[in-house]
């Protein structure tokens, strides 16, 4: 069993659109493997120590794959440093210039993402296929609704589905005709029905494994809920094998997003999942503070538990007691549960939240000796 799948939670309720197997790095995409999470750098590549650091901070967060914009010469020189210590793999972002492509697999690079019909002509796809079979890399053909061929507008008389398709399969046959098979495909729009209608569109015309995404989905807030939309409804009817969900600022907050949309379909798990109740007129704890401070003490944690934040009597002890560790807060009092079993009585809301963090902590030490004992 491969590192990709001993840290996967793979569930076979939902069934997966049959596709092709591709290898990039380390990792197969693809097929029966584990569906990706996918993010790209927003530093400047030529910043060898900044960007270093951001694949390192999104390997930490969960990231598995992290791409990153090769705009120069001085980008693509910048690559080879960074190939050298990324832990994930990394995929070079490419536009109309072949070379950057050439010179990005030569650093090290694992993947290239490409249109092939911009990058300047049948001679530079030649080379541009070339390099790729020579280092093993796939290419990701990416197909955004803001970029779609003036043609293809008149055609279709818009970004349509339509449309998108068509100008993806454009590009993907300029490779085909090269007899190279490597191949991603992206196609994304803001829009969220257009972005699913184009994507089941394409799962029904190709075997190609696809990376799904809604692109400027906007702030995290509004993003996050568009992201989990469009990509849970493809999830659930089997479309996608690597994701992104693309959000303004910070690339590390699209990770806690990511593992929940696919934790939520019992796809894959990462981390502790945390459940509290949405407070009512009964809630007389500071349930809202306790939940924050558990869930950021818990934010480094990849162990995957259940973890439950309740704040009255009526749902409360039901739900802790079917967590791994729970709380269930009452009147200026709360109870703390161990794997369904009471643990002990905390009077006064101030100690609730002291209390529960020393079980946490001991909860969390357990769990490390438990996983590092080699035999347990």
């Amino acid at each position: 069993m491969n590192e990709q799948t001993q840290n996967s939670k793979q569930s076979s309720a939902l069934l997966r659109r049959p596709t092709r197997v591709i290898r990039l790095g380390r990792l197969h995409i693809g097929g029966d493997n584990p569906i990706v999470v996918q993010s790209m750098t927003n530093t400047d590549t030529r910043d060898v120590d900044a960007t270093c650091a951001q694949v390192q901070a999104l390997a930490d967060a969960g990231c598995e794959v992290v791409r990153l914009a090769v705009l120069n010469e001085d980008a693509a020189a910048a690559l080879p440093a960074i190939c050298k210590v990324a832990p994930v793999p990394l995929i070079a972002d490419i536009h109309f210039d072949h070379r950057l492509a050439i010179k990005s697999l030569e650093a090290g690079i694992d993947g290239l993402r490409i249109n092939p019909g911009n990058i300047g002509g049948d001679d530079a796809v030649d080379r541009v296929v070339a390099a790729a079979k020579d280092y093993g890399a796939p290419i990701r053909i990416g197909v955004n609704s803001g970029s779609v061929e003036k043609s293809l507008l008149a055609k279709y008389g818009g970004p349509t589905p339509e449309a998108m398709v068509e100008s993806g399969l454009r590009h993907v046959r300029l490779l085909e005709d090269r007899n190279f098979d490597q191949i991603k495909i992206s196609l994304k729009s803001s829009s969220v029905l257009g972005t699913v209608a184009a994507y089941k569109l394409m799962a029904d015309t190709v075997d190609y494994p696809l990376h799904i995404g809604i692109t400027e989905a906007g702030t995290p807030q509004r993003g996050a809920v568009k992201s989990g939309v469009g990509l849970g409804i493809l999830l659930y009817e089997g479309v996608g094998d690597t994701l992104r969900v693309s959000l303004t600022g910070d690339p590390v907050a699209e990770m806690p997003v990511a593992w929940e949309i696919l934790r939520a379909l019992g796809l894959r798990a990462r981390g502790p999942e945390i459940i509290s109740c949405p407070t009512c007129g009964r809630t007389e704890i500071d349930l809202a503070g306790l939940a924050d401070a558990v869930e950021e003490k818990l934010r480094p944690v990849s162990d995957v538990f259940k973890v439950a934040v309740m704040g009255c009597v009526v749902n409360g002890p039901g739900e802790a007691r079917e967590a791994d560790i729970g709380v269930a807060g009452g009147r200026d009092c709360g109870l703390i549960f161990r794997k369904g079993e009471i643990k002990r009585k905390v009077k006064g809301r101030d100690a609730l939240l002291t209390e529960f963090m020393k079980e946490l902590d001991q909860f969390l030490n357990e769990r490390t000796k438990e996983n590092t004992n080699p035999c347990g």
